[in-house]
């Protein structure tokens, strides 16, 4: 380091001597921030793109930008959420690639995959690192943040993440994927990605096989077009005008396709570096068109012809200065008891010209709205319900993607009802600012009549009671079996002619553990409702009969889906199943009414629906804690090589039993392997848990996926999350919150210590 400080001083030098660079950036270059509002000595040779320091609130943020316009533009950000940096702050280029260097600490934030020779901030927007040879080493087009430039690509599963304003240029709340199956969707960020969260796609879905990419050229085509042909057109054109007839005139003209903050994907046009004008946007219409511009329990509405968001009736916003955060309840919840109790602690308020845009838990034929309220009323889990065209469709919060629907005249058939507690609600103010004057949804408080709903049809939550026939025929004599378990099999039936496919578990053993059994998944399942959960309709008990029905889940298991015959799930699959598994135990854990250790996750108890949502069944062996307790003693339950160390040192058991069985699946997922396995090509592979760590510590991850191509950074944080899980000690487990966040990206990973057993 000490030989590099004559280098600085003279680089200094001519940093105070001339503003910027524009031929190739020699090894060893550095600068600091000169405390105007951007600063850089790594320009393009035309002036028209800077890489280098960025004025951020108040200090400073890497990345590339437009120079010459009258507000900075900023198309790449480095290490975007970090904290901004200080004017002592320092950019080097080194053999590794640049290092950024603040408050005595250092930072690769482009890390060069061969020795690293010189750079170039090249006139399309492209900052390179090249080795002695002249070969690329890194470019920043590979890494784009919200926008690529004319002759870039994103690439088949790439995406873009907008800033979260125009200002700060950290991750917003959107996200663009182009995906395998050649569709380009708009998503909001931190969701499943399903067909229920886009809010556009460009509808060329159906493409497997191919390796698609969406790419901009040079003159303001902007195509998704596949790998292999070199033909603009030939997926689908999203924008084919062209304005290369400024370039004949001498005019310089710069294209960018950017995924605004507000989640619009729009591309721009400059000319001779101007501000730049909008040529085309996605989704047409206006802000209210972006699902999840207005965050939960609240919609989007306008004032003044600015976009506002509203909080629904019963809520409050989260804060009155971020609307678009969302609205929490303005009442305390109490605890359900029941239709007579919840009809003296609730009262149900009508909204009409709502709707929301999530999957409903039920939904039911009724003839009248007052019907479905009294319905959602008397049901628990329900906070919200539709009425519409005769349909109850039951929601628990919070309500995503909610709309107001404006209708041409009084007459609707949509009413949202709203479940709210007994305490005066006036007219909501904000900053001490009336709501604006505008047409608002009609509101209105009805009273419901507790009534004892035939649970058929109806759906309820409060499940349905069957008799042994009834089961009897809905499974043809329990014809078709599904599986077999400790407790009894499974089968494949029937309802309602047909329409309504269950599962139906026969409980087999003896009437005392086959009580026990039923009664802990009565109390557990009876109370839980996750996307990410296999959903109970009811049960059967008569005599000695103890059956319990299920939704169908028609994909199998995961564990047929891993050790099967059959295909293996992709990558991207893989790394969905898991954040899917973690997001239901979280809910087990942390968001039900009362914990629940499920005590036996294994891939055979991970079952997948139609669309390859992974579901967690099996609560028989889950024990239900009180709301005051955290721990408890049990016998041992589970499944070997799943089972937690200390169900055998009788000590108190807790929710991290359950978070090293996951740690064991995460890994059998990585791997597409069970953790124990003998025909294997070495010895030290017979143990999964043991062979990973080995290759973790060794940098040789790939290794554990010799047979696909898979992101490095993805796969190592798996790895480090399921290695943290699976440790001894289940004190310095992290809990399924911290799993959940650090599979999503959102918080960093240490190095885990090796497990107490490798």
């Amino acid at each position: 380091m000490d030989g590099t400080v004559p280098t600085m001083v003279f680089l200094m030098f001519i940093y105070l001597s001339s503003l910027s660079i524009k031929a190739d950036i020699p090894l060893g270059s550095s600068f600091s921030p000169n405390g105007g509002t951007h600063s850089s000595l790594w320009v393009s040779p035309s002036g028209v793109f800077s890489f280098g320091f960025y004025k951020q609130g108040d200090g400073f943020g890497v990345g590339i930008w437009l120079d010459g316009v009258k507000n900075v533009i900023v198309v790449w950000s480095a290490n975007r959420d970090d904290p901004p940096v200080t004017s002592n702050a320092t950019l080097q280029l080194t053999a590794e690639g640049i290092n950024l260097v603040d408050q005595g600490q250092g930072k690769l934030i482009a890390n060069a995959n061969a020795t690293t020779f010189y750079a170039s901030m090249h006139d399309s927007g492209n900052f390179v690192l090249y080795n002695k040879e002249s070969n690329i080493t890194w470019q920043s087009f590979d890494y784009p943040t919200d926008t690529i430039l004319g002759d870039q690509t994103l690439p088949s599963g790439g995406q873009l993440v907008s800033s979260y304003s125009n200002t700060n240029h950290s991750t917003g709340r959107f996200h663009l994927k182009m995906q395998d199956d050649g569709n380009l969707v708009l998503y909001p960020l931190n969701t499943d990605d399903e067909p229920v969260d886009a809010y556009w796609s460009s509808g060329n879905s159906g493409f497997n096989g191919f390796r698609f990419h969406l790419y901009l050229n040079k003159t303001g085509i902007l195509v998704i077009r596949n790998g292999s042909d070199l033909n603009l057109n030939a997926i689908n054109c999203l924008h084919g005008d062209s304005f290369s007839n400024n370039n004949n005139n001498g005019n310089q003209t710069i294209y960018r396709a950017t995924l605004d903050y507000d989640g619009f994907f729009r591309l721009y046009v400059h000319v001779n570096n101007g501000d730049g004008s909008k040529i085309e946007n996605w989704p047409k219409g206006n802000a209210c068109a972006v699902r999840a511009f207005c965050g939960f329990n609240s919609y989007c509405t306008f004032s003044d012809d600015q976009p506002y968001c509203q909080c629904l009736q019963g809520f409050d916003y989260i804060d009155p200065n971020e609307r678009t955060l969302g609205c929490k309840r303005n009442f305390s919840e109490g605890e359900c008891r029941g239709e007579k109790d919840n009809a003296a602690s609730y009262n149900m308020v009508s909204m009409e010209n709502i709707n929301w845009g999530d999957r409903a838990y039920s939904k039911a034929i009724m003839s009248q709205e007052e019907e479905c309220s009294s319905s959602c009323l008397a049901d628990c889990n329900c906070w919200a319900a539709l009425y519409d065209g005769g349909v109850c469709k039951k929601q628990e919060p919070p309500l995503r993607y909610v709309k107001r629907t404006i209708v041409a005249n009084s007459a609707t058939t949509t009413t949202a009802f709203l479940k709210v507690g007994n305490i005066s609600i006036g007219h909501r103010k904000v900053n001490d600012k009336p709501v604006p004057d505008q047409p608002l949804p009609i509101i209105k408080t009805t009273s419901s009549k507790a009534t004892n709903w035939d649970l058929g049809l109806n759906e309820e939550v409060a499940l349905r009671r069957f008799s042994y026939s009834e089961l009897k025929q809905a499974t043809k004599g329990f014809r078709e079996e599904l599986g077999k378990g400790s407790f009894g099999a499974v089968y494949k039936g029937s309802l309602y002619k047909g329409k309504r496919l269950i599962a139906v578990k026969r409980l087999e053993k003896l009437v005392e553990d086959g009580e026990r059994e039923f009664q802990a998944e009565m109390r557990a399942i009876g109370k839980t409702h996750h996307r990410n959960l296999v959903r109970l309709f009811g049960y059967c008990a008569e005599g000695s009969k103890r059956l319990l029905v299920y939704e169908y889940m028609s994909n199998s298991s995961l564990g047929k889906l891993l050790f099967g015959d059959g295909r293996l799930p992709e990558w991207n699959e893989r790394v969905r199943i898991a954040l899917n598994i973690a997001r239901g135990i979280l809910y087990l854990h942390e968001e039900c009414e009362a914990p629940i250790i499920h005590c036996d996750i294994k891939p055979q108890n991970i079952l997948m629906d139609e669309f390859w949502t992974a579901k967690i069944s099996d609560f028989g062996l889950a024990k239900l804690l009180m709301p005051d307790q955290t721990r408890t003693f049990t016998g041992v339950r589970g499944t070997r090589g799943y089972v937690a160390p200390e169900w055998h040192k009788n000590i108190p058991i807790s929710v991290k039993a359950d978070v090293y069985s996951y740690g064991i699946v995460l890994l059998e997922i990585i791997c597409c392997r069970r953790n124990l396995e003998v025909n294997v090509s070495k010895p030290e592979e017979i143990l999964l848990s043991n062979w990973v760590y080995k290759c973790f510590i060794a940098g040789e991850l790939n290794k554990l996926v010799l047979w696909e191509d898979v992101d490095i950074n993805i796969i190592e944080t798996m790895v480090k999350v399921a290695l943290w899980c699976i440790q001894d000690d289940p004190v310095i487990r992290p809990t399924m919150k911290s799993v959940v966040l650090m599979l999503e990206g959102v918080t960093n990973i240490a190095i885990p210590p090796p497990p107490t057993s490798s």
